[in-house]
């Protein structure tokens, strides 16, 4: 009798992570996948509690998660500051902070709840003194000194972006994640962007918005 092993959900997730990187070009090294993994492990004990994400297989949330946000760093030179807002449950600014320590961020979510797993996730995957957590509603606090902005799953993203696109008039580059609604916004506002459409996925884009390009 051949005896079956069973995967643990982690096993799972850095599986499909190994499996599924190249085609988001992107290399993890050993380092990168275990730091991926104790984020994942980290959210998953979380995620009953304050659904930080809907619920999907360890195989979704290595691809459509953690794979998508790892896209961002194409467009973050190294030592890059970056303000990512609506933080949520970490997507995509943990990934990319585990992925490349180089980097230092400020997080902004206005759920107090939400805002404890952050500054907990941080501080579990050692990327904690490279970041900072500050709990308030983005358009209602100063923006940090950042020259990125990251923004994956903010509450009411479309009808907000107007104010988000004001609030970061500072910033350098925008690195929004979105489907056409979230084009139609851009396109309101006479923002010049590249768009690159997410791998494995049907109307998901990462919009690049580089404001310093003549």
């Amino acid at each position: 009798m051949v005896e079956q092993t069973i995967l643990l959900p982690s096993d799972e997730f850095v599986r499909a992570l190994e499996s599924h990187a190249a085609r988001y070009e992107v290399l993890l090294s050993a380092r990168d996948q275990a730091g991926l993994r104790k984020y994942y492990e980290h959210l998953q004990a979380w995620n009953p509690r304050l659904h930080l994400v809907a619920p999907c297989s360890p195989k979704e949330f290595a691809t459509r998660h953690v794979l998508e946000s790892l896209v961002a760093l194409h467009y973050l030179p190294h030592g890059a500051t970056v303000c990512d807002v609506g933080s949520g449950g970490g997507l995509p600014i943990i990934p990319c902070l585990i992925v490349r320590p180089d980097l230092s961020a400020t997080l902004i979510e206005a759920s107090a709840k939400k805002a404890v797993f952050l500054r907990e996730s941080l501080r579990h995957t050692g990327v904690h003194a490279q970041s900072q957590v500050v709990c308030a509603r983005f358009e209602l606090t100063p923006m940090p000194e950042a020259l990125f902005v990251t923004c994956r799953a903010l509450d009411r993203f479309t009808e907000l972006f107007s104010t988000l696109a004001e609030w970061t008039a500072g910033a350098s580059t925008l690195l929004l994640f979105g489907g056409h609604t979230l084009r139609e916004q851009i396109e309101k506002a006479g923002l010049l962007y590249t768009a690159v459409h997410l791998p494995e996925s049907g109307q998901r884009f990462l919009f690049c918005i580089n404001r310093s390009a003549p």
